[in-house]
């Protein structure tokens, strides 16, 4: 009778922590609960006493779940892996190169909607978040075609889109469907798009754009699950349009709607990020004329009729850079860096040698796109302080938003305090505290504020992977360091940003092996 009591408590615990993960899962996805039941054609109530580990759980409703969140929580059948095995405390070592920015390969995909010609874009990042944004360009009839395996990819956009069969299961699983509207309203005067978010959640994410779009003749009401367009062609704006927050998907938007306007268009306020360069580069190519390329004012002189047959290669990824030199720092190891885009990475760089970190770098050289400063890093053993003053992100060319996390594990290995301040996100810095399992000292001080004690002494561990992507990788980038075995359970989340990451830092010494439970 006691081990089956035993036995009980032991399956109560597993169904709380498989209610936590998709409860987790599904605020990731922006879903509520009742739009979740009604994917799993279910109730809201049998969905929230999932979230509480009230219900068992068949495996056909767990890959059910997996599916409608894009989490990968269970994975029957499919080949990617689901769970990561760390065999932690080796150095790295080696050289490693960058691979091209996931946030303009999505740009750039929506961006060739724009295009009646053949856009040809080289080296795209094969990752989750592009196939879904292909499996929506199918679902219009756009053709989409990967050339061959240094992954360069061909679209052909028709004449005529077939919006109404729009894959709205795909879309909802992309964050960056909201970047279809700018191209989107110059094919068409009435559409919908699929979201992922309730209502609420709908008007606040579309109004931004709102502001960049409104001025070209776009109108959008956020109904339960997509989002409802009516454009009024041939409109543009009569006075500079000035972007109410210097977000880097607005001012996509706002230059894609531009593309097709033939007369001049001033955004103000305008992001400078290395996304929003690469669009621009790609439009000049198709003929669009851009002014103050890299500041927050952009001249824009469109082009009613874009058919240019195009070939493009996005730049190198500032955000993985960022991540291999944490990786390099956390585990002592001396690693060369190669083809990080230096001009996104010196804030970066100068707060990791106000803290000891010591590298050498290379000459510039330019990126495949002849626009973009790359160069190579060394990195050196270093013993690391905590900075004086708190570390938080700020517009480029401020510390990029995507970089923070990482320096939670950097922190940890650093001697003294460090703050850490996500002003951006609500709950992101939540998830910085699973470091904790592992070894670290970090103190939650409110939904967007972390406090670190360093240097840590790191010990293996098994945990659930954070629904967001960086603080996932922070979590596997500490199990590097951590001495014996850690498991990272359902790592899809970094499949949609990273590609075949687990196998390029086996390249450079690291034990990772990936496993699947079923």
């Amino acid at each position: 009778m006691i081990e089956d009591e035993r036995r009980a408590g032991g399956d109560q615990a597993y169904r709380e922590q498989i209610g936590t993960l998709i409860r987790d899962a599904r605020l990731h996805s922006g879903l509520t609960q009742s739009q979740l039941a009604t994917e799993l054609s279910t109730s809201q109530s049998a969905v929230n006493r999932i979230e509480k580990g009230q219900q068992n759980l068949t495996l056909d409703t767990l890959a059910k779940i997996g599916s409608a969140l894009d989490s990968g929580i269970v994975g029957i059948g499919t080949a990617g892996p689901s769970h990561l095995r760390v065999q932690g405390g080796t150095t790295l070592s080696g050289a490693i190169d960058v691979k091209t920015s996931k946030n303009a390969g999505v740009a750039l995909l929506c961006a060739s909607l724009l295009n009646r010609g053949t856009t040809v874009l080289r080296r795209v990042a094969r990752i989750e978040e592009v196939n879904r944004l292909l499996e929506v360009l199918t679902s219009i009839g756009v053709r989409t075609r990967w050339l061959n395996e240094n992954n360069d990819l061909e679209i052909v956009v028709p004449e005529q889109l077939d919006l109404a069969s729009i894959d709205a299961g795909a879309a909802r699983r992309t964050r960056s469907i909201i970047m279809f509207l700018g191209p989107l309203m110059h094919r068409s005067a009435d559409f919908q798009l699929p979201y992922a978010g309730g209502c609420d959640l709908g008007t606040r994410t579309v109004e931004p754009h709102m502001t960049a779009l409104r001025p070209f003749g776009l109108e959008v009401v956020a109904t339960e699950g997509h989002y409802q367009a009516t454009a009024t062609p041939g409109s543009g704006p009569r006075k500079p349009i000035v972007l109410t927050e210097r977000g880097d998907t607005v001012t996509e938007n706002a230059l894609m709607a531009a593309a097709q306007y033939e007369g001049e268009t001033i955004i103000r306020n305008a992001s400078p990020n290395y996304m929003v360069q690469d669009l621009c580069f790609f439009l000049e190519k198709l003929g669009v004329r851009i002014e103050g390329i890299g500041t927050t004012t952009l001249r824009v002189h469109g082009v009613a009729d874009i058919r240019a047959d195009v070939d493009y290669a996005p730049s190198e990824d500032p955000i993985e850079a960022m991540s291999l030199i944490a990786a390099a720092i956390v585990t002592k190891s001396s690693i060369t860096v190669r083809r990080v885009p230096i001009e996104f990475m010196e804030i970066e760089l100068a707060v990791l040698e106000d803290m000891g970190f010591t590298y050498d770098l290379s000459e510039e050289y330019l990126a495949a796109n002849d626009k973009t400063r790359l160069v190579d890093i060394t990195t050196h053993v270093s013993q690391l302080r905590a900075p004086i003053d708190k570390i938080h992100p700020m517009p480029f060319p401020g510390l990029n938003i995507d970089n923070l996390p990482f320096f939670a594990v950097i922190a940890a290995t650093a001697e003294g305090r460090t703050q850490l301040h996500d002003w951006v996100y609500e709950n992101r810095a939540i998830y910085l505290t699973d470091l904790n399992k592992l070894g670290a000292r970090v103190q939650l001080m409110d939904p967007h504020r972390v406090l670190i004690d360093g240097p840590t002494h790191w010990s293996g561990a098994e945990l659930v992977c954070p629904p967001a992507l960086r603080p996932a990788v922070v979590i596997l980038l500490a199990m590097l360091a951590a001495k014996g075995t850690s498991v990272l359970r359902n790592v899809y989340v970094i499949n949609r940003g990273y590609e075949d990451l687990a196998q390029r830092l086996n390249a450079l010494g690291a034990r990772i092996e990936t496993f699947r439970d079923i």
